[in-house]
Order: structure tokens, then sequence, then C-alpha cells
């Protein structure tokens, strides 16, 4: 009877740890899918072990290029792109992460798929930065930036790259071209 008992009671907790696996599309604060703010390049063989990465040029090490490590599905969909805090060192964390692939989305539904308003009405912008062909949407609830290019911003705001732009100045319906997570 014990051994009956205890069977289940493991069975059970068995069904319950399964249950609390990290998505792999899940974007938080401190991770990104099976990414987190301490994986090392090492690892990313590893985490990515169905997909394809590419792989830094040797031959330019002390060209003091920043590289990036891309990471494709195998049918060749860009999904991520990874920026490590040191090139050419395996042990080198994760600094940046750029998501590329939609099904990658916040606890809030905020994926590449969304809109400037989806984002102010979900998150409390911190800061909006103006560069040279898109406009950076940053929120640090997140450790995350949206950028959106200018072409969606009106035509008189495109072109001034000294204009403070401000939440009003993006359209509701300005499209995310993509957006990162800073570690």
């Amino acid at each position: 009877m014990r051994k009956l008992i205890f069977g289940t009671i493991a069975l059970s907790l068995m069904f319950v740890n399964c249950k609390n696996e990290q998505d792999p599309f899940l974007v938080e604060k401190q991770n990104v899918g099976l990414l987190t703010d301490s994986t090392q390049v090492k690892e990313l063989k590893t985490i990515f072990a169905n997909d394809s990465i590419s792989q830094f040029e040797s031959g330019e090490e002390f060209s003091g290029d920043i590289r990036t490590i891309e990471i494709f599905e195998k049918g060749g969909q860009k999904l991520l792109v990874l920026t490590p805090e040191r090139i050419l060192d395996s042990t080198s964390v994760i600094k940046t992460v750029q998501i590329i692939d939609a099904r990658y989305k916040t606890e809030k539904n905020i994926s590449t798929l969304s809109t400037f308003k989806d984002i102010s009405s979900t998150y409390k912008i911190s800061k909006i930065s103006n560069l040279i062909n898109s406009v950076l949407v940053t929120v640090n609830e997140l450790n995350a930036s949206f950028a959106i290019s200018k072409e969606e911003l009106p035509a008189n705001l495109r072109f001034d790259m000294k204009l403070k732009i401000e939440e009003t100045h993006i359209p509701d319906n300005a499209k995310i071209k993509y957006f990162f997570i800073n570690w």
C-alpha cells in the first residue's frame, strides 16, 4: 500500500514538473526562450540543437568588430541574432538578443507583429531615441528596445536627427521592425 501511495505521489510530481518546462518562445526580462542572461556562447549548440547556428569567421580576430551569432531554423528562417559580451570567447555570456521571429512573445503578448499602440498600452515607455533610420522605444521593465522604422513616422519627422521624438509623434499603427533584449 505504501509503495502505491509513494508511486502515485512520484508520478504526480513528474507531471507537475513536466508542465513547468520553459516556453522556447517566451521573452522575459532575464530570458529569451531557453537563453538566459548567464548563457555562455559554448552552450548555444545544446540550446539550439535542432536549429542552425552561424559561426564566427576566423582570421579577423584583431579587427575589433563586434561579431554576431545568427540562429536559423533548419528551414532557413532567421530566429535570433545574438551578440556576445566578448568576441571569439566561448565562455563569454550573451549581451544582446535581437528577436526576429514573430513566435517570440513577451508575457503580455508583444512580438514583432505588434504595433506601437500595443507596446505603449502594455508597458511604460522609458525612453525614445531618434536614430538614422529608425526610432528606438525602450522599455526598462523588460530590458527591451523596440525598433520602429522611420518610414512609419509622418514625413516631417523622418529626417531631422536632432528632433526629440515623443510618444505622440509615433502613429498607433506603426509596426515593430524587430526588438532586442539587453543584459
